[in-house]
């Protein structure tokens, strides 16, 4: 009964990777419902208002000019186009000028893409797609690298501010030498949570600098301000708000330049904290998966601390059937076992067959790694972080939890 138990545990293994993919899209779904049902109640009486008004204001002009709506709708349609084109009532700055079209491809290879000024000839749209296509890649490479050299900045202030409290603590003596400190902790790596929290500190800091300098100079409120900064700085870019379309600027230059700087920052801090982010969630859904695996494979088996351990007996404490017909007699069995059972000394033979499975053990590892075949949840000694690749791959083995 028991072996059928264990048996049966075994083939509920879920690969660790798969399992956690599978956990991770049935959650964004849910939160992406959740987050439709709360958008939909917050935002749908405000646009069924707004549409009430227009269909009057609508009328109320088709009555007033004596203009039929099929007219009135179809000079609409073209003003539709006309700003599809980056044409206002209001002056705005040229969309297709050197400046303008500078602004357009950073907001192409950041992937932020406000929507303001697009493409409208087939060579631009032709062109975009390849350029784009080389653009965001490097861009993202630049993220990437951006990442690992922030960690890489905050794991030295961060650990040099560990050794000076520990030397003001009393724990490493004043006079000691600098390499001696530097090496006093080998193993220590910063926590994800302090790298969290550091830089949630520093695009709260960011944001709150770039909404006063766009407060007074766009003319937008400061709660639009922070949600224009945060929705450019995470490149989702709704279009809502743009900063830098006026036609013209007290200290014009100054302020794009400023500009630049803003969204080249944030956008870096952003990515930055949303990988980190990333991270802990991947804790949770490992967590969420361990818990579901210890509730199906609740069987202690002491012998699973040792895998590869020659222990005496082992062949008959499991059971081995396959004793030898040509035996010395009981006797000679009897001492045999007696000499196993009480550890006193391992015969050849078992030797042998343990350095078989060993081996055998060490090929399918070898094998698997080579192959590419990924852990089990259920008795995997992993963290979960290693072989990551893009963002996780470079913060792997640079955090206190994605490292072994």
């Amino acid at each position: 009964m028991p072996g059928q138990r264990l048996q049966g545990c075994r083939s509920l293994h879920v690969n660790e990777d798969n399992g956690r993919f599978l956990l991770l899209a049935i959650l964004i779904i849910l939160y992406l419902l959740c987050g439709a049902a709360v958008f939909s109640a917050i935002e749908r009486p405000s646009e069924l208002q707004a549409h009430g008004r227009w269909n009057k204001a609508l009328f109320n002009f088709s009555e007033t000019f004596n203009i039929s709506l099929q007219d009135l709708n179809s000079l609409l349609r073209d003003y539709e186009a006309a700003i599809a084109a980056g044409i206002r009532v209001d002056s705005l700055r040229p969309r297709w000028d050197f400046t303008g079209a500078f602004y357009f491809v950073g907001t192409v290879v950041s992937t932020i893409g406000f929507g303001m000024t697009t493409p409208v000839t087939v060579a631009g749209k032709v062109f975009l797609i390849f350029y784009g296509l080389l653009g965001c890649a490097a861009t993202i490479l630049f993220f990437n690298l951006f990442l690992e050299r922030i960690i890489t900045l905050l794991a030295v202030v961060m650990k040099a501010i560990r050794l000076r409290r520990m030397r003001n603590s009393g724990l490493l003596p004043p006079g000691i030498s600098k390499d001696f400190a530097v090496s006093a902790l080998p193993g220590w790596k910063p926590s994800v949570y302090y790298v969290m929290l550091i830089l949630g500190l520093s695009a709260i800091v960011i944001s709150c600098c770039a909404s006063a300098m766009y407060t007074p100079v766009e003319g937008w409120a400061y709660l639009d301000s922070l949600y224009f900064c945060f929705v450019t700085f995470s490149t989702i870019g709704f279009g809502d708000f743009v900063s830098s379309q006026g036609a013209a600027y007290d200290y014009q230059a100054l302020y794009r330049l400023a500009n630049f700087l803003f969204i080249l920052l944030g956008v870096c801090c952003i990515y930055s904290l949303f990988n980190v982010i990333s991270i802990v969630i991947k804790q949770v859904l490992n967590w969420i998966l361990g818990k579901v695996c210890c509730q199906r494979c609740n069987k202690p088996n002491v012998f699973l601390g040792r895998r590869n351990a020659i222990r005496p007996g082992s062949r008959i404490r499991c059971g081995h059937a396959g004793r030898s017909n040509d035996s010395d007699g009981p006797g000679g069995d009897s001492d045999t076992e007696g000499r196993r059972l009480s550890g006193e000394m391992i015969s050849m033979r078992d030797l042998a067959a343990s350095n078989k499975v060993s081996l055998a053990l060490m090929q399918k590892q070898l094998s698997e790694t080579a192959n590419g075949y990924p852990r089990t949840v259920c008795g995997s000694r992993q963290n979960g972080f290693s072989g990551g690749v893009g963002a996780l791959g470079i913060m792997n083995n640079r955090l206190a939890e994605t490292s072994n």
